[in-house]
């Protein structure tokens, strides 16, 4: 049953469309991402569903209350939604403990002493931050601080979470460690999280669904497994995961791509597509391989070591072409010559 819903939501700023005509809904206990680049839409969709802008088309439902409507002239403040809200910045006072930065939302609803205690302890607990209850926010790490802002919004039980880019001033090490923090608080407390980054390994890691946002237009909305192998459009596939894109022709016998004979790739492009005569292969670089014979002419311009994998660049007809493949694999070095097998190829229009 859905718990969230967007209907036919739309956002202006002048002649500008932020959001178009966006429909969703979110069940209880859905950890639900919002994807794109920025300007897309994303950060004013949660701003609308937080209450702090009003939409200009549709409606905002939440647990079958209307939150938002600009047909029917209501607007719910954002002191009211009882959300939890996280966002880029820590937001944390300084002069205040952080147990008091925890409490303070709840000091605000007039709540009794004895609850507020029992809420700020147990959400000090689920953040791992029971030790430093006493001590002043400034005398944390970035993680530390982002924990404090997760447990003040934990404290006040909220149904709903709302999470605007919350990692990304952290190093990449904090990053990894808090997107599995937020994922295993979400399973203790069961709400529902709407979920704002750029960043596609957060969105892939943390949510049971991703919307893909452009323009303020919705391109895909899926399971993190289905928009990475089945993406809806060139953009999503240009977003998510790392992408080659090179120009191929059709032609008798198969495709053609720069000097390369003839081949039958699988899948191949679809009869209408084909129709078309030129199009573009879309490829990942762990999905090419280095064959002995046949395949693709190319030349290795780059190959560098990254731990795990070597990075690989293939100049092919006149198109860079990353590939990357696992230390223990042999492949050619800088300079040599090579042949490159498309093992799952996607295909699109030149003009997509």
């Amino acid at each position: 049953m859905s718990y969230i819903k967007l209907l036919g939501v739309s956002k202006y700023f002048g002649e500008v469309k932020a959001v178009n005509d966006l429909n969703l809904e979110i069940p209880k206990g859905e950890c639900f991402s919002m994807l794109g680049p920025s300007g897309c839409g994303k950060t004013t969709t949660l701003r609308m569903v937080a209450g702090f802008e009003d939409l200009d088309e549709g409606e905002i439902i939440v647990n079958e209350k209307i939150i938002s409507s600009k047909k029917k002239g209501y607007y719910l403040p954002p002191e009211k939604r009882d959300f939890g809200m996280v966002f880029q910045a820590f937001a944390v006072w300084p002069h205040l403990t952080v147990y008091q930065n925890i409490s303070l939302p709840l000091r605000w609803k007039k709540l009794n002493k004895s609850e507020i205690d029992a809420r700020v302890k147990d959400a000090l607990s689920a953040t791992n931050l029971l030790d430093v209850a006493s001590k002043s926010p400034t005398d944390l790490s970035g993680g530390g601080k982002q924990r404090v802002a997760l447990a003040r919004a934990i404290a006040i039980n909220p149904d709903v979470m709302l999470l605007d880019e919350p990692l990304s001033s952290l190093d990449p090490h904090l990053r990894e460690e808090m997107r599995f923090e937020i994922k295993d608080l979400q399973k203790k407390y069961n709400f529902s999280v709407i979920y704002v980054t750029h960043d596609q390994s957060e969105a892939m890691a943390l949510s049971d669904r991703i919307l893909v946002m452009d323009h303020g237009v919705v391109q895909q909305m899926d399971t993190p497994l289905k928009i990475y192998n089945e993406p809806a459009n060139r953009f999503v596939f240009s977003f998510i995961g790392l992408s080659n894109f090179i120009n191929a022709k059709v032609v008798e016998g198969g495709i053609k791509i720069g000097d390369s004979e003839p081949i039958a790739f699988t899948p191949s492009p679809s009869p209408e597509l084909a129709k078309e005569g030129e199009i573009v292969m879309a490829s990942r670089p762990s999905e090419i391989d280095f064959s002995s014979e046949g395949g693709v002419p190319g030349l290795v311009t780059r190959k560098v070591f990254l731990g795990e994998i070597i990075d690989y660049a293939i100049d092919v007809a006149g198109t860079e072409v990353r590939i990357q493949k696992g230390r223990r694999t042999k492949g050619p070095e800088e300079g040599e010559t090579c042949r490159l097998d498309f093992m799952r190829p996607h295909w699109y229009s030149v003009n997509e």
